[in-house]
């Protein structure tokens, strides 16, 4: 009786022993798995689609097929962004960049500004503020009911209104 009471108590220690060093290797690997998923999510930033380009948290693509610039912008929607709207110099001459990269030159372009809605009152598709502005001179004048903007136009490469019917190739732009 002796002997049976003895293995019984030995195998309980065994049993117990077993559990809780399954119980602390089952701890390890959560804390590892734990560990493995934050460094993955440090390691993905947010990125663009193939074909865009990144600027300033935002994602950009020139799209060289001309459309009226609400087809424009729908076309835009259609991928998750706007036309692109512009806040500083160096963001619009970035997106000129971005265009002469891939045309070789300054083509007339659409972007996301438009004031059909009050003449003079500008705005930008993507809802932000209407804050800066690099108009040619003597623009925008609204000659023959021009409401959208073009960029890129006379020798200054600067923004001119335009009737919103005329076809050009476009930019969007969406966050990331």
């Amino acid at each position: 009786m002796k002997i049976l009471a003895f293995w019984a108590v030995l195998c309980a220690m065994m049993a117990l022993t077993l559990a809780a060093a399954l119980s602390e290797s089952k701890d390890e690997l959560g804390a590892v798995a734990e560990i493995q998923e934050h460094n993955h999510a440090i390691k993905r930033s947010p990125s663009c689609p193939s074909g865009w380009r990144r600027n300033n948290g935002q994602c950009f693509v020139y799209v060289p097929r001309a459309m009226t610039w609400a087809h424009a912008e729908r076309n835009c929607q259609s991928m998750g962004a706007n036309l692109a709207s512009v806040h500083k110099a160096e963001e619009y001459h970035w997106i000129q960049r971005m265009i002469t990269d891939q045309t070789h030159d300054y083509p007339n372009t659409w972007i996301g500004a438009s004031d059909s809605e009050e003449e003079g009152v500008w705005f930008w598709s993507d809802g932000t503020p209407f804050n800066f502005a690099y108009w040619c001179k003597g623009e925008p004048n609204n000659k023959r009911h021009q409401h959208c903007l073009q960029i890129n136009d006379g020798g200054n490469k600067c923004w001119d209104d335009m009737q919103c019917s005329k076809q050009l190739p476009s930019v969007c732009a969406k966050k990331i």
